[in-house]
């Protein structure tokens, strides 16, 4: 008896012995017999089974239809900037903001210049500031059961590195920018996994040690006290991992080349950052995104997914792709990079950089579909937005229509088409969820549709449990 076979009879059978304890929907040996049965592959299927178990999918998967040499031109794309690297955090929501702010900086003063900001400045804030939106989160609902859904989620998710533009614009108006020379990455805000942890692990200790004060009937002075004191500690463990953050710093900013571009000038966070961005930035953009499970042209606004306790939910208008390319499109044209995010890990070649529905061709070689709409993948938890990356290039057709799009990532310049990656626009219709646009390209019909109520979103929902 072959091998194969006689591991299926000997599983067939230590069923069979079973079968007097099989609950109804419980699988029995008469259902693997008819599984087995209607596998009509298997027979036939020997060597296929071989190679898959023996290579990556990927690899045996790779469709010979985009073999081809990569077009990498682009009749709308923005100035190039030095590609960034995240490592191995979270944090391509800062990274991609930081971008785009970058990016209409030296767009106003010179396409030449060269400037990066520090990540780990204001990652630093972000962290002390989702401890305290954690900390005020368990005082507010101490009165619910520890089995609330609302009081699982902040001991759930008491901290992570993830976040959305909204998020730089609260943490940069209110605790400024610094160049990244000021305060470089340090190796926990480059792998911020063991300090998130550790962070975490605190703040559901000190969550537990509120909820028992609220439960006591301990004053608000006091608790407000404890938090303090709480909250210093975390700032501390900030401090050991990520560093100090300036207070004053001197800078000069340079050319691509490395030269100077003006004297050296003493600054704070504060005023480097009215400086580089000027004003506020609330208020400046609108956010859209492409929900195909909600009505098109109706506002939401996502619960408690906000970096700062007194800062905005994220809030946005949701779009039909068409409307949404048309944004975008005009922003290029322009010259202006803009925040986006994607499902980045579906259908990507990594090895190319280049994202496209037909890059690995699952159906042939597992011989079923894949058959799915964009809605269903996020209301079943198969798809959502993973990963922000910054969108600046655009190849149109003569009647104005995306062909291919690309984005500045932020894995380092080694990485896919120098650090960018490369996206069909079927790619991107599928797999594209949010757009950043400045409210100067966006029509007084759809500002007018942002701005009206929002209907609240809970933070569980499927497309927001993939925080970029």
């Amino acid at each position: 008896m072959k091998k194969a076979t006689m591991i299926i009879a000997c599983l067939l059978g230590g069923l069979a012995t079973m079968s007097a304890q099989t609950k109804g929907g419980g699988l029995s040996a008469e259902m693997l017999k008819d599984i087995v049965k209607e596998n009509k592959q298997a027979a036939a299927g020997a060597a296929l089974n071989n190679a898959v178990a023996s290579n990556a999918i990927d690899d045996l998967a790779r469709s010979r239809e985009n073999a081809a040499a990569l077009d990498t031109y682009f009749n709308i794309e923005t100035a190039s900037q030095s590609i960034t690297n995240q490592q191995s955090s979270g944090r391509c929501w800062m990274f991609s903001g930081f971008n785009v702010l970058r990016s209409k900086y030296t767009h106003q003063h010179g396409d030449s210049l060269q400037l990066e900001f520090s990540e780990a400045y204001l990652f630093f804030y972000d962290q002390l500031e989702k401890a305290n939106l954690m900390l005020q989160g368990v005082i507010d609902n101490a009165g619910k059961p520890l089995d609330d859904q609302r009081v699982q989620f902040f001991f759930h998710y008491p901290l992570n590195d993830g976040g959305t533009f909204c998020g730089v614009a609260d943490l940069t108006e209110k605790y400024g920018l610094v160049p990244r020379e000021a305060m470089p990455e340090s190796f926990a805000s480059d792998n911020t996994s063991k300090a998130r942890q550790l962070l975490s692990s605190k703040l559901r200790e000190y969550g537990l040690q509120l909820r028992d004060m609220v439960a006591k009937n301990k004053s608000q002075a006091s608790l407000n006290k404890a938090k303090v004191r709480m909250l210093a500690q975390i700032y501390h463990m900030l401090e050991m991992t990520i560093g100090t953050p300036p207070q004053r710093f001197t800078y000069t900013f340079r050319n691509k080349e490395g030269r100077p571009v003006g004297k050296a000038r003493e600054f704070t966070p504060q005023t480097f950052y009215r400086e580089v961005v000027g004003g506020s930035l609330n208020g400046t953009f609108i956010m859209v995104m492409n929900d195909p499970r909600r009505p098109y042209y109706k506002t939401f606004e996502v619960e408690l997914d906000r970096h700062t306790y007194d800062g905005h939910n994220w809030r946005y208008l949701n779009l039909p792709m068409d409307e949404i390319e048309r944004l975008a499109i005009a922003s290029l044209k322009d010259g202006r990079k803009l925040y986006s995010s994607y499902d980045v890990g579906k259908q990507l070649d990594r090895k190319r950089g280049f994202a496209d529905t037909k890059n690995f061709d699952y159906e042939a070689l597992f011989g079923t579909s894949f058959g799915m709409t964009k809605a269903q993948r996020i209301a079943t938890f198969d798809s959502g937005s993973t990963h922000a990356m910054t969108l600046c290039a655009v190849d149109v057709d003569e009647q104005g229509r995306a062909r291919k799009w690309k984005v500045e990532n932020s894995w380092g310049g080694d990485w896919g088409q120098k650090g960018c990656l490369i996206m069909t626009d079927r790619w991107f219709r599928e797999y594209m969820f949010r757009l950043v646009v400045d409210k100067k390209y966006v029509s007084e019909k759809l500002l007018k549709d942002y701005e009206q109520p929002a209907t609240m979103v809970v933070p569980e929902d499927p497309l927001f449990l993939f925080d970029e």
